[in-house]
């Protein structure tokens, strides 16, 4: 990229190798290296990861910092990149920014990979009450550190993962850590999803607390022409961190390399 685009786009890193690319869109709180251990995994894949707009190397990007743009910016890299066939693996609210994405039926898109992703049809929890208390949840180290330990995660993790859970949290801009569970969050994109037109793998964690599983199979599922439905044992929300060598397995089964 040239400098005058690094400053129009989020930042990226695109990994050449085999088959269709997967293009990995992390969750609210995360960044390209949330995925690190699924694409160490994947070696030899050609694989793409991106920082979304107001997040880790991409905070300093003016916003808005909405779904659609979030969808729009993952377009505009696909494009600088020059990615022609590939699947979109989005984790919670990256998988929704996927299916935002998929609706346009951009050409060269072969499937989607919906992580934990935020449903199509919001889920009943997600009451005004909730979405204020959920925006604070970012607010410090020791409320990421709280939300990681007793809501985000059913496993324990190895202390670099939990640092790394902590910083990628904070590195945001105000305004793009509090779109999401204001807005975003909230945002039914059922109408969208109808309009999905390619294979759909749906991934849940067992003991995700964020997007439980029935709330995957019943606000999200039904609004997939073509899905098959994956539950990893054991994981709870943050399944990249958790649970990679099982997502692994359900991304490679889903769209191999040849």
């Amino acid at each position: 990229m040239t400098a005058t685009q690094q400053t129009l786009l989020p930042t990226y890193d695109h990994q050449p190798g085999t088959g269709p690319t997967l293009v990995f869109l992390h969750y609210w709180g995360g960044s390209a290296r949330t995925w690190d251990l699924v694409v160490n995994r994947l070696a030899g894949r050609d694989m793409l990861t991106v920082d979304f707009r107001g997040w880790s190397r991409s905070s300093t990007l003016p916003g808005p910092y909405t779904l659609g743009q979030l969808a729009d910016d993952t377009l505009a890299v696909l494009a600088d990149a020059g990615v022609t066939d590939y699947v979109l693996v989005g984790h919670s609210m990256g998988g929704k920014v996927a299916q935002l994405v998929a609706a346009t039926r951009p050409a060269g898109l072969r499937g989607v990979v919906l992580v934990g992703s935020g449903p199509a049809k919001p889920a009943a929890q997600v009451t005004p009450q909730y979405q204020e208390a959920l925006s604070h949840a970012y607010d410090s180290a020791e409320s990421v550190a709280g939300a990681r330990d007793h809501v985000l995660t059913a496993t324990d993790l190895p202390a670099s993962v939990k640092a790394q859970i902590v910083t990628d949290s904070r590195t945001a801009t105000d305004a793009a850590r509090t779109e999401w569970p204001l807005r975003g969050i909230a945002q039914d994109i059922t109408e969208h999803t109808r309009r999905v037109d390619v294979p759909a793998l749906v991934v849940a964690g067992e003991h995700d607390q964020v997007e439980p599983v029935g709330v995957l199979r019943d606000n999200l599922v039904p609004y997939l022409s073509h899905a098959e439905f994956v539950v990893l044992p054991h994981t709870g929300h943050l399944i990249p961190l958790e649970a990679p060598a099982g997502l692994v397995e359900a991304i490679t089964a889903f769209a191999p390399a040849t």
